[in-house]
């Protein structure tokens, strides 16, 4: 692969400690991954990223890095950058309920950011190992930011046992939100905008009225069914409401009116969704976290110098400080999956197939390239901090640019990528 004619000093470092990895194919022996005992050490969440959605490369990383750390690390939970809500049902079906087939009924609506494999692999084994099986978490707000309705409608199918007197407002938001739902927030955000502001302001109200009256009364609502129904139904609402959220702060990001880093709605429901499964999970338990490298950093996320959002990580670092590990994937050449907002598409967005150029001068890619490296892996931690590291990364076709030092613990990098055929 081509190396810059001025390599940064940092890409010297990275060549002498950089570990090769030797294998792409999900099924292939484990053994060279076992560097990453001593990068992951004891840390509880480990999150895996990824520069793009809908990469092949990424994938397959992602169900080795997965399977080693069931195997070999002894982690038992997969959370995944996917609707909490839908993720109770494939939880379920991971254990065994059901069968094989039922899970393609499942994703039918979903976008295809690379689950179905490793819920597929997660059912096998633990069809196949009669202790410490592992759990499918979901984590994000539902439908991608494109639909209140797979949150509220097991919400409402709760109320009406315990508290049938809120089913008005409960069907009365459904309404709205059905006015405007769609397959991701590309195509629901733009829709929203269109709503009367008569039926936004009503839709938010309701919400919050729900959720603080199921704060206010929850010894009533546990008292009339159970403790873990209880548990599931508010972090289903409270999905809606940071969803809710979601859709005005876009709208106000668009429209240059916004507030600071009022994105970041969604990332911190992502985040207390991942100590929520932390916290009813069996002690000891560990959790393999799969996102977007842009939720996973540390680091705040900026725009042209704007501050736009607060990922999951920086939230996750916070709570856990070194028990929250950050590993990125990214590639250096090949091609990228750009997503343009498309309201005619499935999802409400088109996916271009984008060859990449070489990297910009400055980036993590480039330091793989100027070390000469293929398939390999690095831990950054080991990094000697007199010298600048790299101060962006890949997002898509485009760099984010964030200190990659302070956003990431590890990066995995792939010589090449292709955008897989799902996503076209």
């Amino acid at each position: 692969m081509p190396a810059s004619s001025h390599p940064h000093p940092f890409a010297d470092w990275l060549g002498d400690r950089a570990v090769p990895l030797t294998h792409l194919d999900p099924e292939a022996p484990l053994d060279d991954l076992e560097p990453l005992c001593d990068i992951v050490g004891d840390a509880r969440v480990v999150a895996i990223g990824e520069n793009s959605h809908f990469i092949t490369e990424f994938s397959h990383l992602r169900q080795r890095l997965l399977r080693f750390l069931a195997e070999r690390c002894g982690f038992t939970v997969l959370a995944f950058e996917y609707g909490f809500s839908e993720g109770v049902p494939l939880d379920a079906w991971a254990q065994g309920q059901g069968a094989d087939d039922d899970l393609s009924t499942h994703l039918a609506t979903a976008i295809p950011v690379g689950v179905e494999e490793p819920l597929r692999w997660m059912r096998r084994h633990n069809a196949a190992t009669a202790e410490a099986p592992m759990r499918f978490a979901g984590i994000d707000i539902p439908a991608a930011g494109g639909s209140l309705l797979p949150a509220l409608a097991p919400v409402a199918d709760y109320l009406r046992d315990i508290d049938p007197e809120t089913l008005p407002a409960i069907e009365q938001a459904m309404r709205i939100a059905g006015s405007f739902a769609g397959a991701s927030a590309a195509s629901a955000a733009p829709a929203w905008t269109r709503l009367p502001a008569a039926d936004q302001d009503a839709l938010s109200a309701i919400l919050m009225r729900l959720r603080i009256r199921f704060r206010a009364v929850e010894v009533l609502y546990v008292s009339r069914g159970d403790r873990p129904s209880y548990d599931i139904a508010l972090r289903r609402l409270e999905a809606a409401c940071h969803a809710d959220y979601g859709f005005r702060a876009m709208a106000g990001l668009y429209a240059g009116t916004g507030w600071t880093a009022d994105t970041s709605a969604r990332d911190v429901y992502m985040a207390e969704s991942v100590l929520w499964h932390l916290q009813r999970s069996d002690p000891g338990t560990r959790i393999a976290l799969a996102a977007h490298n842009a939720h996973i950093q540390k680091t705040a996320v900026s725009f042209n110098g704007h501050l736009t959002g607060l990922p999951m990580g920086q939230h996750l670092h916070n709570s856990l400080g070194d028990d929250y590990l950050a590993l990125a994937l990214t590639s250096i050449t090949g091609h990228t999956a750009d997503m343009r907002p498309d309201e005619n598409a499935r999802f409400g967005f088109a996916v271009d197939d984008v060859p990449l150029p070489p990297p910009e001068p400055g980036s993590i890619e480039a330091a793989f390239a100027d070390a000469g490296l293929g398939l390999s892996i690095a831990d950054l931690r080991q990094a000697p901090r007199e010298t600048p590291g790299p101060d962006r990364y890949r997002i898509q076709s485009a760099y984010l640019h964030t200190p990659i030092l302070d956003a990431f613990d590890a990066v995995l990098s792939t010589p090449t990528s292709t955008v897989a055929d799902i996503a076209r």
